[in-house]
């Protein structure tokens, strides 16, 4: 009878503490954080330009110009930190991806913009990939229909020091080949670049929600895919394995992407690791979401609060998001 009584709905009501707005934020587990918030973007090579990318509602391509006056006016929101990608002049793509490390390309020119324009008010991340460069589409040199490793290892070190000359503060390979952590760890050390940081994309599923970004950065492979080096969706106890190896190879933050479809490996990753976790809340997240709500299927501000409250309670400490304009903008979270 003691129990009955104790276990009760009298006397034991967890319905208290959701009795008012004021209760429920006093006693929320999981806060987002605009802190911690990256917002990425696309840079075209060139001074001035804007193209705005179908499958992805609100993003655009943006010349070097046009981005340092949005990266200005999201800063107004709270946005402090930004993820570049670049891509290359026409007709600048070839085997090798010899522009990638062209310290005139997009990147490079859009970081030191970015720097001479706002400082150190904006932490300036760029990404670390081949495939925007190559004309087969793939993230690696290759040896026939093969990526070759190794011999892709030295021309993402440099494309890594291009931007870390440039004056960015860290550098975030997402090629995943194995042992690039290391060798962009010791290509900018040995160039006296030891206070450049390494986000590393350390757990990258082969994953069919990158659609809409592959139009963005125009870097969809030419022929096969990328199952041979990205992820298989199945596993999970590798991606810790994966995870452990970068940072044993001096990675300073790691990441997992996709989001959404992976929050068990977040939670995974974050328990095997006590460096500083990012998700990477990928373009057809974004896409589905942006569809479902230009449809009336779902109300956009609370899809997307639920969805990033969704990715920190899983563990993410930081989340890169192209929500981030909208979601301050509109006072979502």
């Amino acid at each position: 009878m003691t129990h009955d009584r104790v276990a009760g709905p009298g006397r034991i009501r967890p319905r208290r503490l959701r009795r008012s707005a004021l209760l429920r934020d006093l006693v929320a587990e999981t806060r987002l954080d605009v802190a911690r918030l990256i917002m990425p973007h696309f840079v075209l090579p060139a001074e001035g330009g804007e193209e705005p990318i179908p499958s992805m509602p609100g993003i655009a391509r943006l010349g070097v110009a046009d981005l340092v006056r949005r990266i200005e006016a999201d800063r107004k929101l709270g946005i402090r930190a930004v993820l570049l990608f670049g891509l290359p002049e026409e007709g600048a793509k070839d085997a090798a991806g010899t522009s990638s490390a062209d310290p005139r390309g997009a990147v490079p020119r859009a970081v030191r913009a970015v720097k001479r324009a706002m400082g150190a008010d904006v932490l300036v991340i760029t990404d670390v990939c081949l495939c925007a460069y190559t004309d087969h589409g793939h993230c690696g040199l290759l040896a026939g229909e093969e990526v070759d490793n190794d011999r892709t290892l030295g021309a993402l070190a440099a494309m890594a020091l291009g931007h870390a000359e440039a004056g960015a503060d860290l550098v975030a390979p997402s090629d995943m080949m194995d042992g690039r952590v290391a060798a962009i760890r010791d290509g900018l050390d040995a160039a006296g670049m030891t206070g450049v940081g390494i986000l590393s994309y350390a757990v990258k599923y082969a994953s069919a929600y990158y659609g809409p970004f592959r139009d963005a950065a125009e870097s969809a492979p030419r022929h096969g895919d990328r199952q041979g080096y990205q992820m298989d969706p199945r596993n999970a106890v590798e991606a810790v394995r994966e995870a452990l190896l970068d940072a044993a190879e001096g990675a300073d933050m790691l990441m997992v992407k996709p989001a959404l479809a992976y929050l068990d490996v977040i939670r995974r990753v974050r328990d095997a690791t006590r460096l500083p976790l990012a998700a990477y809340n990928v373009s057809g997240e974004y896409a589905a979401v942006k569809a479902a709500a230009a449809n009336g299927w779902l109300d956009e501000a609370r899809i997307v609060r639920e969805n990033l409250i969704a990715i920190s309670r899983a563990g993410a400490d930081v989340i890169i998001t192209y929500h981030a304009r909208d979601a301050l903008g509109g006072k979502w979270l």
